[in-house]
């Protein structure tokens, strides 16, 4: 089996925001907030709102597990919201597309 490389591999990483799953994250939160610029008004408080704030749980969470990576068990912890949140961004989504205002490809 080959191991897929990084263009990072091998360096050191001092800030959460040099780690890929953070800049993944984060640009697929600035995404989905480009995205629901165009949602229906009567969406503001709800599904707007909604998947704005889960997607960008994701990065803080990532965020806050690199800041306690020392603490295993938090750290851990940590991850796990950021799953949970990229869970909750992910139903999100899947409500935008069953009410047509994303498409399959966003999905």
């Amino acid at each position: 089996m080959k191991i897929r490389k990084y263009k990072d591999e091998g360096k050191k990483i001092t800030h959460f925001r040099e780690l890929e799953v953070y800049r993944m994250a984060f640009n697929g939160s600035m995404e989905i907030f480009e995205i629901t610029k165009g949602f229906p008004a009567e969406e503001k408080y709800s599904l707007t709102d909604q998947i704005r704030r889960s997607s960008r749980s994701v990065c803080s969470s990532i965020a806050e597990a690199w800041r306690k990576r020392r603490y295993i068990a938090v750290f851990r912890n940590k991850l796990t919201d950021a799953m949970q949140e990229a869970s909750e961004t992910q139903s999100w989504l899947e409500f935008s597309f069953a009410c047509r205002y994303i498409s399959r490809e966003f999905v």
